[in-house]
């Protein structure tokens, strides 16, 4: 797992919730930043995901508290996780926010949640000196391609790829993991609404949006 922390804010927790009315379904989902005690409920949603390469709990406790303020959690009208996105903005280019994992729960796919989130987690992060979005992609995930190169069209930004794991240092059966590089971001995000098509992965793992 990558590790660093280079964000400008601790975690902010509940306080900084917020509650949209935009989903398809109708339903009131809200969008915060982890605590702790989140931290199982996103190691469930990662199992869930079915592909994600998957880290001990304590992985994600620790990411709940040292990563907060990088990371999202969204959660449905009872309260229940509906998914979430962590990532950090890299130590050594703080410039640049690298997208960790995403994350769906099973009943909250197909309604553009992913796309959602990651608008979510990154606009308050362009005002605080990020231009750049990474990510990596296996290249048999076209979902999650379709994923990135519609955020970077929403942003009127460039998206470079290059190898930046091969198999070889993956190990046997794992495909090359393709670094997707978004920026600069070159105007305020556009709000995202609907659903995209099919499932997305990132880190080797399948990402539903």
């Amino acid at each position: 797992m990558p590790t660093g922390d280079a964000s400008d804010a601790g975690p902010k927790g509940p306080a900084t919730q917020v509650r949209g009315t935009n989903d398809p379904s109708g339903d009131v989902l809200s969008f915060g930043s982890p605590t702790p005690a989140d931290g199982v409920e996103l190691w469930n949603l990662a199992r869930e995901a079915g592909n994600l390469d998957v880290n001990s709990r304590y992985a994600y406790l620790l990411w709940c508290r040292d990563f907060a303020s990088t990371s999202v959690v969204a959660r449905g009208p009872l309260g229940e996780p509906a998914g979430f996105i962590t990532g950090y903005r890299r130590p050594q280019s703080p410039d640049t926010y690298f997208v960790w994992q995403v994350a769906v729960a099973p009943g909250f796919r197909r309604r553009g949640l992913a796309r959602r989130m990651l608008d979510h987690v990154v606009e308050p992060l362009r005002t605080n000196g990020v231009h750049f979005i990474e990510t990596t992609v296996t290249p048999d995930n076209k979902a999650s391609m379709r994923l990135f190169e519609s955020f970077a069209k929403a942003n009127g930004a460039n998206l470079t790829r290059d190898v930046l794991f091969s198999e070889r240092e993956l190990g046997s059966g794992h495909e090359p993991e393709v670094l997707h590089r978004i920026g600069p971001l070159a105007r305020p995000i556009e709000q995202h609404s609907g659903p995209t098509a099919g499932a997305a992965k990132t880190h080797a793992g399948t990402l539903p949006d």
